[in-house]
């Protein structure tokens, strides 16, 4: 009978070794680890400053030279949020530069992809979205998870991650120590008081990097790490990531005017309405729900700003419920081309980095032709004069304008803030600066 028993035993013992047993090492931390890597990639970006030599002015004047430039680089982390290739990181990381590149992890092929920015100006929040762009059609990457927007506990273990010099990504764990304080960026300070600290360290070009749970959700984005503290680390929450991606995602920063914003929760509810923009117009409500869009279901607020910022119709076909009925609309969006020229009575151009350094001038919108009746011909533009700024605020590209055109009262007086060129012939030796007021257009 003993026999018996240690053959059974045996039986027993061979029969676990065959199954395989539990290997103690890959833990929660692991497998979240190996769940997020291939959305982790390493951000690295170009910049071109111009030279501040005293002499350059003096020998342009004389010889015509372009202004002299020096390149610097800088390194960081994001982290991939869509298959077709959308990635976020920090605004600090990307601001100004006029390269960007990105590298994926070992884990996703290692491939490096030019990158161009979708918009990356939504500075409090200090996040910046930009888009791969693939090296074939179709081309899919891994995104990360989002966490629930006040799925946090306090104590629960996290992992920063991120990819800081390309050679790999940098791992480390902590814990979860606060959901709100306030945190400091780049030595200076910043009145956000509610991004996360833990003490997992956020190394050197890990900003951008995803902070991630035990499930490999992401729970914030990396910011930085306070020196003298005790390796204290912060991450903007993923509520406030989602609340930014609603403003980077809407049509306007892709130069389309919709005239209307959504609240960034569930439901899919309109919260302002611009009086006689495309939505108004189009007879959309503050306080209506959005139920379809183009025959389907709309998704959550990214996915509709989404899908009216990048489809290839200006015209979308919405369903609104208000109360219990059913209100089919049709919003025939604009272009901002179209929306500058009623407004300003003027066509304007972007200044793209490569005509700022060619024509030697900073960014804001290029007058190309002026209507003889119109606004800006009457305060006195002219052809090739730069608008940089209105009532205050600098506008470097056609969504700062937009705002601040956007913001101003229909048929009111906003002051303009212009260069100048000064030429000799047809070269451009400089610029002067000048203020105007213009008194805005109200033509549909």
């Amino acid at each position: 009978m003993s026999n018996l028993r240690k053959w059974a035993g045996a039986l027993v013992a061979l029969a676990v070794a065959a199954q395989g047993e539990p290997d103690v090492r890959r833990d929660a931390v692991v497998q979240a680890v190996a769940e997020t890597l291939p959305s982790v990639v390493n951000v690295a970006t170009e910049t071109v400053v111009q030279s501040r030599d005293p002499f350059d002015e003096f020998f342009r004047q004389f010889y015509h030279t372009r202004p002299r430039s020096e390149v610097s680089s800088s390194i960081g982390s994001g982290v991939i949020i869509s298959p077709d290739g959308y990635l976020l990181t920090n605004l600090h990381v990307v601001n100004r530069a006029t390269r960007i590149q990105v590298k994926l992890s070992d884990e996703a092929g290692g491939g490096i992809y030019d990158v161009e920015p979708v918009f990356s100006a939504v500075s409090h929040t200090d996040v910046a979205v930009l888009k791969i762009i693939p090296h074939e059609k179709g081309e899919k990457f891994k995104a990360v998870k989002f966490a629930a927007d006040d799925d946090l506990l306090l104590g629960e273990s996290v992992i920063a991650l991120g990819n800081p010099f390309g050679l790999g990504v940098s791992v480390s764990k902590g814990i979860l120590s606060s959901k709100r304080r306030a945190a400091p960026k780049e030595n200076e300070e910043l009145t956000r008081d509610n991004w996360l600290q833990t003490d997992a360290l956020i190394n050197p070009g890990n900003s951008g990097g995803p902070l991630i749970n035990l499930h490999g959700d992401m729970i914030g984005v990396n910011v930085a790490i306070m020196e003298g503290a005790q390796g204290i680390g912060f991450a903007i929450p993923i509520k406030e990531v989602r609340q930014a991606l609603g403003e980077i995602f809407v049509p306007e920063t892709a130069s389309r005017w919709f005239g209307a914003r959504v609240r960034a929760a569930a439901p899919l509810t309109v919260e302002s309405v611009e009086a006689g923009g495309p939505a108004d117009r189009a007879g959309l409500k503050v306080g209506d729900q959005i139920v379809e869009l183009d025959g389907r279901e709309p998704g959550d607020f990214i996915d509709f700003n989404r899908a009216l910022r990048d489809g290839d119709s200006m015209t979308v076909k919405l369903t609104a419920l208000r109360g219990k009925e059913r209100i089919p609309l049709t919003v025939n969006m604009a272009s901002f081309a179209a929306f500058f020229h009623q407004r300003l009575g003027a066509n304007v151009t972007e200044v793209t980095p490569q005509m700022a350094q060619r024509l030697g001038v900073p960014n804001g919108l290029l007058v190309s032709s002026i209507d003889d009746d119109g606004a800006a011909a009457k305060a006195g533009l002219r052809e090739n004069f730069v608008i940089n700024g209105i009532d205050g605020n600098p506008v470097g590209d056609y969504y700062h304008a937009f705002l601040a055109l956007d913001a101003a009262q229909k048929g009111g007086v906003v002051e303009i803030s212009v260069l100048i060129p000064q030429t000799r012939g047809n070269v451009i030796l400089g610029y002067r600066h000048a203020l105007a007021e213009l008194k805005l257009e109200n033509r549909r």
